[in-house]
């Protein structure tokens, strides 16, 4: 069973940065310009937020081996079309049904293995599942280089059938079926009005394709504000809404969730960003960018070990008011980077950002729960994870967006052009980081204490 969810999460991972460095070939083969693309990653992460709410109702209600092996069975099958499709609107699509699965498939299998596993064992148990899902993040880009650099692209979503296939032999041999007793009944209209919502901003955002900012756009915003508003009033009233923002009057998740939004949307676009300019920009290969992700990976890994400590001698008032400008300081840095730029120092400052990127994500996400009674921590559990993936797709959507205005007229195979834009979107977007930091001013001193002092690590 172990092996099974521990495979599941280490798909969802790799296949959540494996895009990545092929967006340059995937672009040159669809034909269309590689900023463009922003959906195809954007909209896995989007998926991801619509549907894991979902994810814990399906669970109790139909049993954790069914939901979980469909679920194995839909991210299977979406890779297989992502890699038939043949134009930018079926790879998207495909990428949405392969965020619904993988939306599915995370919650359920963490949640597959919290209810096997004695309070005494839980912690091996889920160290063992966690383990692979923070290789994929660190394979990922590399991997994708690679298998661009000496196959077509549309490799990196087929490897995942043969994996899909052996798990979906093993689910029900070797899956427990856990179920509710009582079941709750599925809020339809709580879904419809977020999904909705939250779908229209994401278009007026350009999350999924680029369009004009003209009358019917903002028409769409309004639209969009005013479904998403809707359902605010909507999860006052119902006692088991979707979402239920009750866990807002938390102080301590109240500051690191919102606060974590905004520091996210400077960070949303890094990944996506650095490989394009490696590869459109300075004109190196796929694998090369992909290997120049790499150290980011691995110290964001070695920081998981350090930042207990970190937080338990500094506090987290002081860890991410420091953090977060240091993060944007290295966003901003990477303006620098140019072909005559010495391969140590990209690889120094890929170091810092991931040791820093780690840092605040491991406080940010632990701060959250600091003060939320087990009572609510369901509940604040689908909204930190729903907010933080929205978050990562905006912010994707944002650097493009940006990087487009800086770019204006010129064309996209211009490698100065694209340097020069991608430089500037990176020193906007360290700006806004560090502006983030004032968010967490909010924090007092003492915050978190309980949390700093126990054994931290999660992302």
């Amino acid at each position: 069973m172990l092996w099974i969810v521990a495979t599941a999460l280490f798909m969802e991972q790799l296949d959540s940065t494996i895009v990545n460095t092929a967006v340059p070939a995937i672009a040159a083969s669809l034909q269309v310009a590689p900023l463009e693309l922003k959906g195809v990653v954007a909209s896995y992460l989007l998926s991801l937020a619509v549907f894991i709410p979902v994810s814990g109702w399906m669970a109790d209600r139909f049993g954790t081996r069914r939901v979980f092996g469909t679920a194995v069975a839909s991210f299977t099958l979406a890779s297989v079309l992502c890699g038939l499709s043949v134009n930018v609107p079926m790879l998207v699509t495909a990428r949405i049904l392969q965020g619904l699965g993988a939306a599915m498939m995370v919650p359920v299998g963490r949640l597959l293995v919290v209810r096997s596993f004695a309070r005494s064992e839980l912690m091996a148990a889920m160290n063992f599942v966690i383990v692979p899902a923070l290789v994929g993040p660190l394979l990922g880009p590399t991997v994708g280089g690679v298998i661009v650099h000496w196959f077509s692209w549309r490799v990196i979503f087929l490897v995942n059938v043969p994996v899909g296939l052996a798990a979906l032999w093993f689910i029900p041999r070797h899956l427990p079926d856990f179920r509710s007793a009582s079941s709750r009944s599925l809020d339809v209209d709580g879904l419809l009005l977020f999904g909705a919502g939250t779908t229209l901003l994401s278009w007026f955002i350009g999350v999924f394709g680029e369009h004009p900012f003209d009358s019917f756009s903002f028409v769409i915003l309004l639209l969009a504000c005013g479904l998403l508003s809707a359902y605010c009033l909507h999860a006052r009233r119902k006692p088991y809404a979707l979402l239920s923002f009750a866990v807002f009057r938390v102080r301590t998740f109240r500051v690191a969730v919102l606060g974590g939004f905004v520091t996210r949307l400077g960070l949303g676009s890094v990944p996506l960003l650095l490989p394009l300019l490696y590869q459109l920009g300075l004109g190196w290969p796929a694998w090369r960018s992909g290997l120049l992700l790499l150290p980011m990976a691995a110290s964001a890994m070695f920081m998981k070990v350090v930042a207990p400590r970190l937080l338990r001698s500094q506090g987290f008032r002081r860890v991410l008011l420091a953090n977060t400008l240091m993060v944007g300081v290295t966003i901003g840095m990477f303006s620098l980077v140019t072909a005559s730029t010495p391969l140590l120092l990209i690889v120094l400052l890929a170091v810092a950002q991931g040791a820093f990127n780690s840092l605040q994500f491991s406080s940010m996400n632990s701060m959250a729960y600091a003060d939320v009674d087990a009572a609510n921590a369901s509940a604040a559990s689908s909204v930190a994870s729903t907010l933080q993936q929205m978050s990562m797709s905006f912010g994707l959507a944002l650097g493009t967006l940006v990087t487009a205005w800086f770019l204006g007229n010129r064309i996209q195979a211009d490698q100065v052009a694209v340097t020069d834009a991608i430089h500037a979107t990176f020193r906007t977007l360290g700006a806004l980081t560090m502006l983030s930091a004032w968010s967490f001013s909010a924090l007092r001193a003492d915050d978190g204490e309980a949390v700093s002092r126990a054994a931290l690590g999660k992302t």
